[in-house]
């Protein structure tokens, strides 16, 4: 489900693997065939930015108080197991909580907070630039409030799947084109793919 942040065609990328914890890559590098470029894997992040030093994330204003796991699950939607869900910046913190009511879905957090360590349900992703992931892969996406600007939710949309639920930890957002509003109030927004 990767794809190289560099501006070609989306391609399969390749892993090589250094240092491994069970199933979880500690260490290692993914290359891009495509374009040459490779992302080095640190503490189990992959980093697809010029560098592999965690950067802080965009100041954002305090945001309402963070919805129980319950309540994602309920604004998701998502009936079974299989697939992946997104959960960008301070997002990527409820992996743990969805995970213990949504079994068999992966979570994937892109630019998590530093402190936040891969789980075997979680994969962690680092990138200044987009979501690194294929267009059209997700189940569904969570956006936190560091990350509800303009691009951020534009790249929330191009990797959800059409029909599926991009939650907002903000209430007042202008939702990226291709997505209808179904809800916002509490500190949260939701909205779906057309």
């Amino acid at each position: 489900m990767l794809r190289c942040p560099a501006p070609h065609a989306e391609t399969f990328l390749v892993l090589s693997t250094g240092t491994m914890l069970g199933r979880l890559v500690r260490s290692g590098v993914v290359a891009c065939p495509a374009c040459d470029r490779e992302y080095p894997i640190v503490n189990g992040v992959v980093h697809f930015s010029a560098t592999a030093e965690v950067t802080a994330p965009s100041p954002a204003p305090a945001p309402a108080p963070a919805p129980d796991g319950p309540t994602l699950q309920a604004l998701l939607d998502l009936g079974g197991p299989g697939g992946y869900v997104v959960l960008l910046g301070r997002a990527a913190g409820y992996a743990a909580a969805l995970a213990g009511l949504m079994g068999g879905i992966h979570f994937v957090g892109v630019n998590a907070p530093a402190d936040l360590e891969e789980l075997p349900v979680l994969s962690l992703l680092r990138c200044d630039t987009m979501i690194p992931l294929r267009r059209a892969m997700a189940r569904g996406v969570v956006v936190g409030s560091d990350r509800a600007a303009a691009a951020w939710l534009a790249e929330a949309q191009r990797v959800l799947l059409p029909g599926r639920r991009l939650v907002i930890e903000a209430e007042h957002v202008t939702p990226p084109p291709g997505v209808t509003r179904l809800a916002a109030g509490r500190g949260l927004w939701v909205g779906e793919k057309r």
